[in-house]
């Protein structure tokens, strides 16, 4: 892949400051003065209509009078005047523009309507912006200092990416006297033009950065951060603190930014999603910032603590317990070794309290057993400023110690006076050290947790148990029949009919228009039934008397039937009566009532949500949530966090219920809210489930009108399994060939299929001699984000299982406008039209995207290929880097 595009705007051969001022206490005199003075080497121009000369430098009127190319401009005038200095810029060949003003959206009608005039002018010319409303970028590597912060911080490994300045400004002053450096720091503003999505995919380029702080307050484009996110956070740490976890904080959040701010539970399932953690506070933000920046790499989170002292020893394990991090037990042999060492008053268990009149030589043996431990992960040393202790001699103890192993070790040395010194010691050798246990025990669960999310992201899941195809055609009539009738609520009896649709167990409901119309109705099903009122103006039934349980005889029903009207007709006296809905009453004793919904978040999209029914769900607020689609791994992890979750196993005279029966009830759901985006609101109240099976016995659905879109998941935050580019394809012998996207399970097929390459067609393809995929490969390939690659599989049924032969693969680059390919054919069924078959569907794919060029490295060698690409209409020319490989390209 080439140089990302945003390279040139953190490594800039020239900047224009517009609106450099003199004046030292002014935005302009500041910006303009960082620039001089940090070390750029790149050509620096000032641009001040009032001025010849800014700091020792000429001063140009305007950005069209500068005599050499611009890469950055840098703005700092009144916000009237940007969208015509945009302009200008876009008419002088400028890339890249930093808009530090401020007077935009967030100040109003007018200021929005600016704010739209500097978007429309950059999009014209194709400027990439930052801003407004920011406080600038700085990357130390290249000299950049385009903020106003007083002060710069040292070249590192982390990178920051902020919606807040003043959080900017903080973890400058922060960063130098703590040794912590960074590869850039970027203030986004109200990010009206570039987002997090588009940082996202500089940064996991980046070859000067190793990890990524982001503060959060609310989100652009929730597809694209998403996207974004997962696949940086495969490669690279990120960690996230956001804004705004409560309402009032949100509402702080929006007039700040402008930015929306969605419900926190949905944000937080969105970052589980992503595999990546989330502090809660700044100062843990911080913590994470300097233990990063040490290079700290827990395995697991199995911890020992090793202190001078009972008390904080306690702490820390308290807090290990709150954040649910596993306090290590000590093998057998690690306890009898430590038994030789220690005296005899130590506390023979974790934590390892060595007593107040610790030496540096029993910390030494301590820590030693403990990082030779195999069910030890990282070591906390704790120590306490008493008279028998020499906090320094101990510090430098420790650091030798540590440096012969490869597990990580954190220092919390307690106190000021007596222990500032140590930890300086420690800031030099880049061990994380803390002044209290808490943060300590904060700072490593983090950090193991983000490691073991990428342990679990290795997992390759099973194949899927065979559903059976969803009625979408009959749904989607249904939900445009009530659209056409101008009614965005469905009825009880049309919410039920979608999701028998797909498959999902319901309680038979039919609509009775007259007491003896329910009679025949209820005599049809066979007693007892339940009976509610029909009316697109009542949500909540039982809150109008409109509903009437366990009808067992013929008279109750038409009584019932009375009842139910008049109570409503008293309680809503303008609702809507269509009549009285009859249905089974379903009576499972070992039955748990549970509710299955979907919403809609401002950001996310579509919202899954589980958690108790009936009419525990308003009372206990117990609900977990998740963002689709959903796998069976999702859905596992969703029921175990709610309370009910613990109700569903085997407790006294109950039977555990059928837990596959409620799984397969969310993927279902996942299923609807993929493939119908009408569906705004979703109740299942109550899912009836026991260990026979479940049953949706009351539903509700909202639906709405759909904004027109190319794109069939524009709804969704996350892209689903694109079902619609499966194909069905015949060879010229009559072979049958499916050709369809790879999915997460086809991982052991597509091992195979490279196995039983030739060594020159795995060459070929990779420019290498493996002989097989790697796990971390084999997950890359089948594990893919459909928003932004493709891979298709043709596939033969052979012996009831699928059989690879032959797979073709693109990946889009960060502008969105082109594409690496890649096709590779099984030796055995190569010359049989499936490559050009396979590169034809492809190219279909990536135009439905938006890409408008494919371009791939094919080997000198490699004729077939070559003469395939050719007939294609790829164009071809050498490599400028190597002779021996071609450049294939085509215009889509």
């Amino acid at each position: 892949m080439n140089q990302h595009y945003l390279h040139a705007m953190f490594h800039p051969q020239s900047v224009a400051v517009i609106g450099a001022s003199n004046r030292d206490e002014s935005v302009g005199g500041v910006v303009f003065r960082n620039m001089r003075c940090n070390g750029f080497q790149g050509k620096l121009y000032a641009v001040n209509p009032n001025h010849a000369e800014i700091q020792g430098y000429q001063a140009f009127a305007s950005v069209e009078q500068i005599p050499g190319p611009v890469d950055l401009a840098v703005i700092i005038t009144r916000a009237a005047l940007v969208p015509g200095i945009i302009e200008e810029c876009g008419k002088r060949g400028v890339r890249f523009a930093l808009v530090l003003s401020a007077g935009f959206r967030e100040t109003g009608t007018q200021g929005a309507l600016l704010e739209r005039a500097v978007i429309d002018n950059a999009h014209r010319y194709g400027i990439r912006l930052i801003g407004p409303n920011c406080l600038g970028i700085l990357c130390p590597a290249s000299g950049l200092n385009a903020t106003f912060s007083n002060g710069s911080v040292p070249a590192g490994n982390l990178a920051l990416i902020s919606q807040s300045g003043a959080f900017c400004t903080a973890i400058m002053d922060w960063a130098k006297p703590n040794g912590v450096g960074f590869s850039c720091i970027v203030s986004m503003g109200a990010a009206a033009s570039m987002d997090f999505g588009e940082m996202l995919d500089y940064l996991a380029t980046d070859r000067l950065t190793d990890s990524i702080l982001l503060y959060i307050e609310g989100i652009q484009n929730a597809r694209r951060f998403m996207s974004a996110l997962r696949a940086t956070a495969r490669i690279k740490p990120i960690f996230i603190v956001k804004a705004g976890r409560h309402a009032a904080g949100s509402a702080a959040a929006f007039s700040h930014t402008g930015a929306l701010v969605g419900a926190d539970d949905v944000f937080e399932a969105a970052l589980q999603r992503a595999g990546v953690v989330r502090v809660e506070t700044i100062v843990q933000l911080f913590s994470a910032a300097k233990a990063l920046a040490a290079h700290f790499r827990p395995g697991g989170n199995r911890l020992a603590i090793v202190t001078n002292g009972g008390g904080p020893g306690v702490m820390a394990a308290d807090r290990a317990a709150d954040l649910g991090v596993a306090i290590a037990t000590l093998a057998d042999e690690t306890l009898q070794q430590l038994d030789t060492q220690l005296p005899d008053t130590w506390s023979r268990g974790n934590p390892l309290d060595i007593i107040g009149d610790a030496t540096a030589e029993r910390y030494r043996h301590a820590i030693s057993g403990c990082m030779q431990d195999a069910g030890v992960d990282g070591v906390l040393v704790i120590l306490t400023p008493q008279a028998m202790t020499n906090p320094l001699e101990v510090a430098n103890t420790v650091i030798e110690t540590a440096a012969q192993f490869n597990k990580p070790l954190i220092a919390c040395w307690m106190g000021e006076v007596q222990v500032t010194e140590s930890r300086q010691v420690f800031d030099r050798a880049k061990i994380p050290n803390f002044r209290t246990p808490e943060p300590a025990v904060e700072v490593f669960s983090f950090i193991s947790a983000y490691y073991q999310n990428q342990q679990l992201l290795l997992q390759t899941p099973g194949p899927l148990a065979h559903h059976s195809e969803p009625d979408e055609e009959g749904a989607r009539l249904l939900i445009e029949s009530a659209l056409a009738g101008h009614r965005k609520i469905l009825s009880e009896v049309e919410s039920k009919a979608i999701l028998a649709a797909f498959r999902i167990p319901i309680a038979k409901a039919l609509v009775a228009h007259s007491p003896n119309e329910a009679l025949v109705i209820a005599e049809e099903l066979g007693f007892p039934v339940v009976m509610k009122i029909h009316s697109p103006d009542i949500t909540h039934k039982s809150d109008t008397g409109g509903i009437r349980l366990n009808v067992g005889n013929a008279q109750a029903v038409r009584s019932a039937y009375q009842e139910i009207i008049q109570s409503v007709q008293k309680h809503s006296p303008n609702a809507r009566i269509e009549g009285i809905v009859v249905e089974p009453m379903i009576i499972k004793s070992n039955g748990r009532e549970l509710m299955v919904g979907v919403t809609t978040d401002a950001v996310f999209g579509p919202v899954i949500t589980f958690g108790a029914g009936g009419v525990l769900v308003d009372v206990l607020g117990d609900r977990a949530v998740a963002l689709p689609p959903l796998n069976r791994f999702l859905t596992k992890d969703m029921i175990q966090r709610t309370h009910i979750a613990k109700l569903l196993g085997q407790f006294r005279h109950m039977p555990a219920i059928d837990i596959a029966a409620l799984e397969n009830i969310l993927l279902r759901v996942s299923e609807m809210v993929c493939e119908l985006p009408w569906i705004k609101e979703m109740d299942i109240n109550p899912l009836i489930v026991d260990e026979h099976g479940a049953c949706a016995v009351d539903a509700r659905i909202i639906v709405d009108y759909l904004p027109p879109s190319a794109d069939r998941y524009a709804h969704m935050a996350i892209h689903p399994y694109p079902t619609h580019l499966i194909t069905h394809w015949q060879l010229a012998d009559g072979t049958d060939l499916i050709i369809r996207p790879i999915r997460p399970e086809d991982a052991e097929i597509e091992q195979d299929f490279v196995r039983g390459l030739s060594a020159e067609s795995k060459y070929f393809r990779f420019m290498d001699t493996l002989q097989e995929l790697s796990q971390t490969m084999l997950v890359r390939f089948t594990q893919i984000d459909y928003d932004r690659e493709m891979a298709l599989i043709a596939v033969l049924q052979q012996d009831n299982r699928e059989k690879e032969l032959g797979v073709c693969r693109y990946i889009a680059s960060a502008d969105g406008q082109s594409c690496e390919f890649a096709l590779v054919v099984a030796d055995e069924w190569q010359n049989k039209g499936i490559g050009n078959k396979l590169m034809s569907c492809l190219f279909d794919a990536a135009r439905a995207k938006g890409i408008r060029v494919m371009e791939g490295e094919v080997l000198e060698a490699n004729h077939a290929m070559l003469e395939l690409v050719r007939r294609l209409g790829f164009a071809r020319t050498v490599s400028a880097e190597d002779v021996s490989i071609m450049r294939v390209v085509k215009q889509l």
